[in-house]
């Protein structure tokens, strides 16, 4: 008996320690449980990011799935210090100037990512599908004093230049041997492959060395400081048991995952980039998406790492020419950027037909891509779910409106706020929004949640995306994700719009399959069964081709208003 009662009291004890590690009743919040980490002072972002590059030195760290043209580790390590050096000698940059990157994936990026900061630089990413007015936007915001591009974009950043009436040097990536370059423009593989007898300057943690642009949770892009303490952060906690995604290379092993989320964008940046090339992992850059050449890359590079987003899962489960062959090595996916059902877990899972992990996770450009990660050592048991708060961060989730900021219990939908060594320093020349997007030290995402009670969470939609029907909140992303569960449609994007009685009421737009025709009465009955009386599509159903997204993933919602804007005219 004695011995029973000492179980039940170790149990008891367990059972609060448990409770203890993931709530902080003195912060009133949420803080990880997963093992803490230490994020070292000691050592620089490229020291550290480095440190194990001379394990595996003749590796291929980067290589194009267009050209063939690639870098080993120890490339990356001396291609990146002669770009720092060149840069500071030859340019006379100084320190803390901006250098921005109009680039797709190419294997130089991880180059330029290495010899900027090592150089004191800034380095801001531009979405190379921008106009020439919104890369001039950028470039004026973020005082940029050079920009590295490719011959295809040229002629849209010299009208971007002109736009903005001052004098960067342009710098061109030649993607073939023979490529000659526009005159007045610098070469830059003879800044990268200039010896030199490059000294490292005083690097300081807590320098901003990554502003790219983000619109937060209201407004025009802003410049999101990001400080190379951050990225180290990210990289650190990336890097522990049950949240890395990678196996670290040894001489029998290489993990390989092709690079199709964009290196401009934070996810691709510093979940896919950085963390992965800090251990070993093979890139495989691809420049442009196309199915064709996607499922090639797939066929030819045998990955063992995908790194998605939900649009990119769904073509992989419904695409007709996609076969378990393209996955016979893979292991393991990540998902992020928007929230990925547990239909489309299952469809994905059905069509490699084997046991694959999947891990989501959820971040923002704010939080350098990573707040919430599903374990990798509880994989399937929670489908849907964004996962835990990741190591040393801590997390909670408030009535917007309540100025207390006090912790909602399970199951309760909030918005999500984050405090962490990956959370950024703040926005670039924006006070307002500085002031807004914090309340006593916590970073305020806009994104609305809910966790369970096994502390997992799930995102509900953003604030300024609800659908209020009779005063009754309505999440497009949870319609979504429903009309997707109908047999001929490949994508959806639900938006609220005006109605006399109502207020709002949903309205979807669709994308059917390749060869089908969706009958839109048999959808809205389909879904009118799945949801409350409330929720139905009483805006009505619209076939389009396709979705607007950003590059990212995230269905750009405004754009899904502005066509029902014109619709009604």
């Amino acid at each position: 008996m004695m011995q029973v009662q000492r179980v039940i009291l170790k149990i008891r004890r367990t059972s609060r320690e448990v409770y203890r590690q993931c709530y902080n009743a003195s912060d009133n919040c949420m803080r990880s449980d997963f093992e803490n980490i230490v994020v070292p002072d000691d050592v620089n972002f490229v020291e550290y990011s480095w440190r194990n590059f001379k394990y595996f030195p003749n590796r291929i760290a980067t290589e194009c799935a267009q050209t063939g043209r690639k870098y080993t580790f120890d490339d990356l390590r001396k291609k990146s210090e002669n770009l720092a050096f060149t840069l500071q000698n030859n340019l006379k940059l100084q320190r803390g100037d901006t250098v921005a990157l109009l680039l797709p994936n190419v294997p130089e990026y991880p180059i330029c990512i290495y010899g900027m900061i090592l150089s004191g630089l800034r380095m801001t990413t531009i979405n190379p599908t921008y106009t020439a007015e919104e890369i001039a936007r950028q470039l004026e915001d973020s005082e940029s004093k050079v920009i590295i591009t490719l011959n295809d974009y040229y002629k849209t950043c010299i009208q971007a230049i002109d736009l903005i009436k001052k004098r960067l040097d342009v710098f061109i990536i030649k993607t073939s041997n023979g490529e000659s370059i526009p005159d007045k423009t610098i070469d830059f593989h003879d800044f990268i492959n200039c010896k030199n007898e490059f000294k490292e300057p005083n690097l300081k943690n807590e320098d901003v060395v990554f502003p790219p642009y983000s619109s937060g949770t209201t407004g025009l892009p802003k410049g999101v400081m990001t400080t190379a303490k951050n990225l180290m952060s990210v990289m650190c906690q990336v890097d522990t048991n049950d949240v890395r995604f990678y196996v670290p290379t040894t001489e029998t092993h290489q993990d390989v995952i092709p690079q199709i989320l964009p290196m401009f964008h934070i996810y691709g940046y510093a979940i896919c980039t950085i963390s992965t090339l800090q251990s070993g992992v093979k890139l495989v850059t691809i420049p442009k998406f196309t199915s064709e050449f996607y499922l090639e890359c797939l066929d030819k590079h045998k990955p063992t790492i995908l790194g998605l987003v939900p649009p990119l899962v769904l073509f992989l489960h419904s695409h007709e020419a996609v076969k378990p062959k393209h996955f016979d090595k893979l292991r393991i996916i990540t998902s992020g950027a928007a929230p990925l059902g547990k239909s489309d877990e299952d469809k994905f899972r059905e069509k490699v037909g084997k046991p694959v992990n999947i891990m989501q996770g959820y971040g923002l450009t704010e939080t350098s891509g990573l707040a919430l990660s599903t374990p990798s050592s509880k994989e399937g048991k929670y489908p849907g779910t964004m996962g835990h708060p990741i190591p040393n961060c801590k997390v909670k989730v408030v009535n917007p409106e309540d100025k207390t900021l006090k912790h909602l219990n399970p199951n309760e939908v909030g918005e999500l706020l984050i405090k962490g060594p990956q959370v950024m320093k703040s926005y670039h020349k924006r006070p307002e929004e500085n002031k807004n997007s914090f309340v006593n030290g916590w970073f305020r995402t806009g994104d609305l949640v809910r966790y369970d009670e096994n502390k997992m969470f799930y995102i509900v939609d953003r604030i300024k995306e609800l659908i209020k029907v009779k005063g009754l909140q309505v999440a497009p992303a949870e319609l979504e994700e429903v009309i997707r569960g109908f047999p001929d449609v490949a994508e959806a994007g639900v938006i609220g719009i005006p109605h006399k009685f109502s207020g709002e009421v949903p309205r979807a737009y669709v994308v059917p399959k390749v060869g089908r025709k969706i009958n839109l009465i048999e959808l809205e009955e389909y879904v009118r069964k799945k949801v409350a009386p409330h929720k139905k599509l009483a805006g009505g159903i619209a076939v389009i081709d396709s979705i607007p997204k950003t590059a990212s993933g995230k269905i750009l919602k405004k754009q899904l208003v502005l066509r029902y804007q014109k619709e009604q005219k």
